[in-house]
């Protein structure tokens, strides 16, 4: 295992300062009433440095999520060659159930980011959104590996639906919102040949 250079892990540290004293901050006062440079002051960082990382206070709370879009865009095809409708609902439950232990590995981060959102309609557009990149991500994959475009978006934005059924089923329990998702997958594919 190869160590992570210095550079590296106090990037990684400033930047996961900057997410722990944000949720701090919104769970002390709500999300509007927080401003960039108090995020900046709590983690012990200038306003540069919150920027390097992050555009506005919103992507804080979707910093998982983007980590998990660099990681789908980053990720090289699990197989050779264009896989059927069902394998590629396959392979984008995986993707699917990444994203939720991830989103979920902090539960009571989960839970409050699931109030903020739910409470504020620009965090809701923008949780939708990053959502949607997910999904063209995931279909821009199975294009490149031969799977019609129609095909893949289809696919893509099927996986898409089961998480928005288990999230809806799930509510804000992290507990929840796999299992949740995983029973949406299930029903998919006793319909899928």
């Amino acid at each position: 295992m190869t160590e992570v250079p210095l550079r590296e892990r106090k990037k990684r540290r400033a930047r996961e300062a900057i997410v722990d004293a944000a949720y701090a901050l919104f769970a002390e006062r709500g999300f509007a009433d927080v401003t960039v440079t108090e995020i900046a002051e709590r983690a012990e960082v200038g306003r540069t440095t919150f920027f390097r990382y992050f555009g506005d206070k919103q992507e804080v709370l979707f910093a998982e999520e983007q980590s998990l879009l660099d990681g789908l865009r980053a990720a090289s095809p699990p197989a050779p060659g264009p896989p059927s409708f069902r394998e590629a609902i396959e392979e984008a439950r995986l993707a699917v159930e990444v994203m939720c232990q991830a989103v979920t590995a902090d539960r009571e981060r989960y839970r409050l980011h699931e109030k903020l959102v739910a409470e504020n309609e620009e965090l809701h557009d923008r949780g939708e959104r990053k959502l949607l990149n997910l999904a063209e991500a995931m279909a821009d994959l199975l294009t490149a590996r031969g799977m019609a475009p129609a095909e893949a978006s289809l696919a893509a934005h099927v996986a898409l639906a089961c998480f928005r059924a288990g999230h809806a089923v799930a509510g804000a329990d992290p507990v929840a919102l796999g299992p949740a998702v995983d029973d949406a997958f299930a029903v998919l594919l006793r319909q899928v040949p």
